[in-house]
């Protein structure tokens, strides 16, 4: 079993970068994984022009971006810690690396593909096949849903929510991606399945996503709706993190690891829809959940039992922790 992540002394909580492209999925996870640490970040967002940004990960930087450029994204004071994330960042985790002559402790999350060498510390996925001694693997990716957020939302329930009686079933659609494209018949055996769950008593509340088509949404909520659950069209604030919270099974589509892997955090049953297409990550991924008992192929029925939940986050926190407080130690800091 992995160690609880240490807590913080008011000697010892650093400063931290989050450093990315500003791309939502890769700054999400940064920001997930620096709150785990107890740090409220600096956000800093890279914008390498043509031809630099044809050239990453390998970069160069942008000159115009360059540390002691006005604005640039890696201007001083460096932090103690920087996390990035994103193809476009990669070039300046290691300008900045430099730049402050190895005093900050560089984090990479996901595979630079620039070796391990990127980084003081890289966080890849099991399906990943990058490797090595600061290579640190999980199973699932890193996110910003804490114990204490599905906590705080399971105990005050958004009122339609609230009104379901249980079982509950989270329902969290996709859309086409690079890998999976849904087709009509997909749509229509989705829309079955759900029919089925719900007809055996089952109570649906969901939410599409962006990348959601119109008419799977309809469908989708016309559903739920016959079924007496709640689908959420838009208006408000987004309930996802209340759905998760307050779901007996989730049911997600399999174009979207990160809805897996946070649905994993929750500890209940998923049931993982898979639509036209697929990749060997995402089959990794759902494999490995699987032998933890985690995720199950959706039939229109409920499956499984609940589990210990699967969080890497607080793994990876601890880990950038402790590799951190090793640097300090190393450059005659002193200790907490």
């Amino acid at each position: 079993m992995p160690r609880a992540p240490t807590s913080p002394t008011p000697k010892t909580v650093p400063t931290i970068w989050v450093l990315t492209d500003g791309k939502a999925g890769d700054e999400s996870q940064c920001l997930g994984v620096a709150e785990r640490l107890g740090v409220e970040p600096e956000i800093r967002r890279v914008a390498p022009r043509k031809p630099f940004a044809w050239l990453m990960p390998r970069g160069p930087i942008d000159p115009r971006e360059a540390p002691d450029r006005p604005g640039s994204p890696i201007r001083p004071p460096f932090p103690d810690i920087a996390i990035a994330s994103g193809r476009r960042a990669v070039a300046y985790l290691r300008a900045l690396e430099k730049a402050s002559n190895g005093r900050s402790f560089t984090v990479f999350l996901k595979d630079p593909r620039t070796g391990a060498g990127t980084a003081d510390l890289i966080w890849v996925a099991e399906h990943d096949r990058l490797r090595g001694d600061n290579v640190l693997v999980t199973a699932t990716s890193p996110h910003r849903l804490t114990p204490e957020k599905l906590a705080a939302a399971r105990a005050a329930p958004p009122a339609p929510i609230a009104a379901l009686q249980a079982p509950r079933v989270a329902v969290l659609v996709g859309g086409d991606s690079r890998h999976h494209r849904f087709t009509a018949a997909d749509n229509e055996r989705l829309v079955g399945q759900l029919d089925a769950l719900a007809a055996s008593g089952v109570r649906l509340m969901g939410s599409p996503s962006r990348r959601t088509a119109p008419a799977l949404s309809a469908a989708v909520a016309a559903v739920v709706a016959r079924h007496g659950g709640w689908w959420w069209e838009g208006r408000g604030d987004n309930p996802y993190l209340a759905l998760l919270a307050n779901a007996d099974a989730v049911v997600v589509t399999a174009d979207s690891t990160n809805m897996v892997g946070e649905a994993a955090a929750t500890g209940v049953p998923i049931l993982v829809f898979e639509p036209q297409g697929g990749h060997p990550k995402i089959a990794a991924l759902l494999a490995s959940l699987a032998r933890q008992g985690a995720v199950h192929p959706f039939r229109g029925r409920l499956d499984g039992e609940r589990y210990q939940p699967i969080d890497s986050t607080p793994i990876i926190a601890d880990a950038i922790r402790e590799g951190w407080l090793r640097r300090r130690a190393a450059l005659g800091l002193a200790g907490p």
